[in-house]
């Protein structure tokens, strides 16, 4: 009944669509420029650098929120399964986020809500995080490389975790409903990540910057090259 409940205080805040409504308050439908998708990529490529940031912040903090208010909730009741509870929680962020029944199910990709899941949810998950998307984000400027690279980092350190004994004395068939969990939600993000995989493939996938000023500069930079 637990898991039901986590679920469902997630799925709950997953259906704060932030694209969408600060798109509304620009007077557009986030959903109907750009990418199409209702995230922060394309908030910023469409709205600019403060709207990426504002879009952001929000998606990655309403799965804090529903993560702490899990904790509250279970962390005396149920100390021994917390993280397995608090994955619930975000992973239905993540599905409400992807598939809000209110527009149709056509939402974000979960990334930055994936980023307030990791942030809450133990601090040694954070730096690897932090790592592998900056890491691939800031030397190649594809958004998308960065958050596949951030999954597959994440399932493979719950993996590792699990099995250190991280989560304490946790059973192992709690350990393993925890890597279904993870894995469920990596195949997801790889799944609504299909077309950019296919563009990075091919190599024509679209970098993103944060500033337009970088982006045309090394845009005249290529320009120069073709000459």
């Amino acid at each position: 009944m637990e898991r039901v409940i986590c679920l469902l205080i997630g799925y709950v805040f997953g259906l704060f669509q932030t694209a969408y409504f600060y798109g509304k308050t620009k007077g557009i439908d986030i959903r109907k420029y750009g990418s199409g998708n209702a995230g922060t990529t394309n908030a910023l490529r469409v709205l600019g650098t403060k709207a990426g940031l504002i879009v952001f912040a929000g998606d990655c903090l309403k799965c804090i929120i529903a993560v702490c208010i899990t904790r509250a909730l279970f962390s005396t009741g149920h100390p021994e399964n917390i993280y397995l509870l608090c994955l619930y929680t975000g992973a239905g962020v993540i599905i409400g986020h992807n598939f809000p029944f209110y527009m149709g199910f056509k939402g974000g990709k979960g990334i930055a809500a994936t980023a307030g899941l990791i942030l809450s949810f133990h601090p040694y998950f954070i730096v690897m995080g932090v790592v592998l998307f900056f890491g691939a984000f800031l030397t190649t400027h594809y958004v998308s490389l960065g958050s596949l690279l951030v999954y597959a980092g994440f399932m493979i350190q719950m993996v590792v975790c699990g099995q250190m004994g991280l989560f304490g004395a946790m059973p192992q068939s709690q350990l393993y409903e925890m890597y279904a969990i993870t894995a469920f939600l990596t195949v997801m993000a790889y799944w609504k990540h299909r077309q950019n995989i296919v563009r990075l493939i091919h190599g024509n996938e679209r970098k993103t910057y944060l500033f337009k000023k970088k982006a045309a500069e090394e845009q005249t930079e290529i320009s120069g090259e073709d000459k």
